[in-house]
C-alpha cells in the first residue's frame, strides 16, 4: 500500500507506483552485462576485448550511476519525493518543492530520450562488434532493448507526480 501523499493527502495513481518500480528493472540487465564484462567473463564479442581496469571501473561505474538514477523515480510516488527524510542533515523533514522534482525528472526524460534515439539509431546492429554467436548477440539486444521504455515511463510517471502535486 502506498502511503498518503504528504502534501495534499492524494496517493499516487497505480499505474504511475507501477511505472515507478519498473524503471530500476528496466536498467539491470543492461547492468549486469556490463558488470560482467567489467569482471572479464566472455560476453561473446569477437575479438574478445581487452578490458582494462580503467575500463571496468568504467563499466562499474555506469552500471552504479544508471541503476541510481533509475531509482531516483521511485521518488516521485514515495513520501520522500514530496518530504526530504528526517534522517538527511540540514535539510531532513522539509518539504520538497514540486517544481524541484518535475523540472529535473523532465529534463532527464527528455534527456534519456535523445541519448537511446542516437544510440539505437542502427539497432540491432551494432556498429563496429562482431559476436561468436548469433545467441550472443540476441543476448545484448535483450540486455539493452529494456532502456528504450525508460524515458516514456519517466515522462509519465513526472506528468502523474505534476498532476498530483501542482493541481487541485
Amino acid at each position: 500500500m502506498v502511503p498518503l501523499s504528504v502534501h495534499d493527502g492524494r496517493r499516487p495513481p497505480r499505474w504511475a507506483v507501477a511505472a515507478a518500480h519498473t524503471v530500476p528493472l528496466l536498467t539491470l540487465p543492461s547492468g549486469l552485462w556490463r558488470l560482467a564484462l567489467a569482471a572479464g567473463v566472455d560476453v561473446g564479442i569477437r575479438p574478445v576485448p581487452v578490458v582494462t581496469v580503467a575500463d571496468a571501473i568504467s563499466f562499474v561505474a555506469l552500471s552504479v550511476l544508471c541503476e541510481g538514477l533509475a531509482l531516483l523515480t521511485l521518488g516521485l510516488v514515495r513520501p520522500w519525493g514530496e518530504r526530504v527524510p528526517r534522517w538527511l542533515p540540514l535539510l531532513g523533514g522539509r518539504r520538497v518543492t514540486p517544481f524541484a522534482a518535475i523540472v529535473p525528472a523532465a529534463l532527464g526524460s527528455v534527456a534519456l530520450a535523445l541519448i537511446w534515439a542516437y544510440a539505437f539509431r542502427a539497432f540491432p546492429d551494432i556498429e563496429g562488434l562482431r559476436f561468436a554467436e548469433p545467441a550472443r548477440h540476441v543476448l545484448v539486444v535483450a540486455c539493452y532493448l529494456p532502456l528504450l521504455l525508460w524515458a516514456p515511463l519517466l515522462a509519465a510517471v513526472t506528468w502523474a507526480y505534476y498532476l498530483r502535486r501542482c493541481r487541485y
